[in-house]
């Protein structure tokens, strides 16, 4: 593997360790981006339940080469079918202020694309973020997703719907 060039900047993942585990939750509870707040009322019908983590949710810790831990990283299963080969995986993330702007999204989301295609058989990784979060799908961009379009009215979040643009990647895609 080649070695980062000198200064530049570094990006890890690695699994959450329990020391990890107080500060990911007071990051949950208090989020610094309007695209991670998932306060608010219910929708409309629903009665509100304590947010648990999907079925098949895996997350790592974003780190620099320090150690430091600079947000996280996670994802899902996706069922597009009844056969268990009708799958794919989700993928988000979450970075703290201090580390976003400087290459860490698209690098770490490239590098957890690489992982699941490693330890799983999916062939796809998605990633999904608000239409006007122009910052996080150039990160998806940059980290070699593909743009497919519009999922309207697909999050709730904050007490409304919400449009999100919608990203893949296929195995054996660089």
């Amino acid at each position: 593997m080649a070695r980062p060039a000198p200064g530049a900047l570094v990006t890890r993942l690695r699994p959450v360790r329990e020391a990890d585990l107080a500060r990911l939750a007071a990051w949950a509870a208090e989020p610094t981006s309007e695209y991670d707040d998932f306060s608010g009322p219910p929708p409309p019908g629903v009665v509100d339940a304590p947010r648990v983590k999907p079925p098949g949710f895996g997350e790592l810790v974003v780190t620099d080469d320090d150690d430091v831990p600079l947000g996280t990283v996670g994802w899902h299963t996706v069922h597009y079918g009844p056969g268990s080969g009708s799958t794919a995986l989700s993928i988000g993330i979450s970075l703290r202020p201090e580390a976003r702007g400087l290459g860490h999204g698209s690098r770490s989301q490239r590098m957890l694309a690489d992982y699941l295609f490693a330890t799983t058989r999916v062939n796809r990784v998605e990633a999904s973020t608000d239409v006007r979060n122009v910052a996080e799908q150039k990160a998806l961009e940059r980290g070699g997703f593909t743009r497919e379009g519009v999922m309207r009215g697909a999050q709730w979040r904050q007490g409304s719907w919400h449009d999100l643009v919608g990203y893949a990647r296929l195995r054996g895609e660089p």
